[in-house]
């Protein structure tokens, strides 16, 4: 197992003899020796080689260039140089392979839109380098947070022949060439079957069985929105609890957001200063708000009064019956409540038919997460565990019971209450880094018009 740069820079005390891989960041000549600094992505920071002219391999220096890969061995010894503990005194250079002039993460500035057009090489730039370690640390978190609490970890179905959100805006998985709505029995399974939306239907069948559960895999929408919010395939958490209500629902959902803003600051500390330093300067005051400040509770009803008596002019009209816009939710959590806010119990009719419908008739115990600079980050409900109103759901939503007589059975054979929430991964990244950009957060964006690689 070969040594990592991020362990050779925190190392107690010089080495001898050390052997180090990496691409080559930048180089800078001098009479008689050479500057190296070079990277392995283990961490933000390069180290610095110094290169003698009688040192082997010295003779192809010039061949180091920006984006070639080396192996430098060498002396690891205390840096006379501010900002730095260590560098290492090259005593053998090994070119593994050389990067030719076309390179195009040359030592400059690159924007955003340039850097998604050459996804393949943007994983070497330090932004996407921070965030993509940050988007492995954060994963790692999520398994760590249920784990701890003895959720079972479930994988649900990537193909699927239930729409959980009922929107219709799903990728159809078919082998049948022309018009395969006419002849849906005769598909690959017999059946029409999508890309799944959500993994939350599945995850209940194991709820009512394993009591906690959680899921953690990708999810996909036919949505055509080209907005820095969305895409079309993108990686969704659901916990799901049996025996847990709405109220139950929302301590979790909190307590969640809580761990991974918290887990990132501790455990990610160098990529986290960068973006504070890079991306968004209020981050760390941002995220330590969230962290220490108590979750306003509102209902749906009340924030749309709140919102209605602002004064405030929003680019999209407020108004009963209507889901909360970013900028609603942003407006509730930045300048009304100046807190993490969650928003409970929505009009029945712009749920999903699995909510649990309260008492009045007209609201469902669904809920939303607002964390501000992003809005919502998380929405859940307690689902309808009541047969009779589950069939009137249905109904509610002109959906066919046939299609759902599986998920109708948990709540015939020992049904009992239970919720969860669904949280977006990406989008969770976008509030933990401060990148502002969907596209910017996952390795291999899938977005209208766009399927590179």
């Amino acid at each position: 197992m070969r040594t990592l740069i991020k362990h050779v820079l925190v190392s107690t005390e010089p080495k001898e003899s050390l052997t180090v891989n990496g691409w080559v960041r930048t180089r800078r000549d001098s009479k008689g020796f050479s500057f190296l600094e070079l990277n392995d992505g283990s961490c933000l920071a390069n180290l610095q080689i110094v290169v003698d002219a009688a040192t082997p391999g010295y003779d192809r220096i010039t061949e180091f260039t920006t984006g070639a890969s080396a192996a430098i061995t060498g002396r690891l010894v205390a840096s006379p140089a501010q900002g730095q503990k260590w560098e290492l005194h090259a005593t053998q250079l090994e070119l593994i392979g050389i990067a030719d002039a076309t390179y195009p993460l040359q030592k400059k500035g690159h924007t955003p839109e340039f850097m998604r057009s050459i996804g393949h090489l943007r994983p070497r730039s330090n932004l996407y380098g921070a965030i993509f370690r940050l988007r492995s640390k954060l994963a790692f978190a999520v398994h760590e947070f249920f784990q701890s609490r003895d959720f079972v970890y479930v994988h649900t179905p990537i193909i699927t022949a239930s729409d959980c959100e009922g929107a219709g805006e799903m990728f159809r998985v078919t082998t049948l060439k022309g018009k395969p709505d006419d002849q849906p029995e005769s598909d690959f399974f017999g059946k029409k079957t999508f890309l799944t939306v959500s993994g939350q239907l599945e995850g209940e069948t194991f709820a009512c069985a394993l009591s906690n559960i959680y899921t953690f895999g990708p999810t996909f929408r036919a949505e055509n929105s080209n907005t820095a919010r969305h895409a079309a395939e993108f990686w969704m958490i659901e916990p799901e609890m049996a025996f847990c209500d709405l109220r139950g629902d929302m301590d979790l959902a909190e307590e969640f957001i809580k761990s991974l803003a918290k887990y990132a600051l501790e455990h990610c500390a160098e990529d986290m200063a960068f973006f504070a330093k890079f991306v968004d300067k209020g981050l760390n005051e941002r995220l330590k708000f969230v962290i220490e400040r108590p979750f306003i509770r509102v209902p749906y009803t009340e924030a749309v009064e709140i919102l209605l008596k602002s004064g405030k002019k929003f680019e999209y009209p407020v108004s009963y019956g209507q889901n909360l816009q970013s900028e609603h939710e942003r407006f509730l959590t930045e300048e009304h409540f100046k807190s993490p806010t969650t928003v409970f119990n929505y009009p029945r009719e712009i749920k999903p038919f699995y909510m649990r419908v309260n008492d009045d008739g007209k609201t469902v115990t669904a809920m939303d997460v607002l964390v501000p600079g992003i809005g919502e980050v998380i929405g859940g409900a307690q689902r309808e565990e009541r047969p009779d109103v589950l069939m009137q759901q249905m109904a509610f939503h002109k959906l066919n019971p046939a299609d759902y007589s599986w998920y109708a059975d948990l709540r015939k054979y020992g049904t009992v209450p239970h919720a969860g929430f669904g949280l977006g991964f990406e989008r969770l990244l976008m509030f933990v880094s401060g990148v502002s950009n969907i596209r910017d957060v996952i390795p291999f964006a899938r977005t209208p018009g766009n399927a590179e690689f």
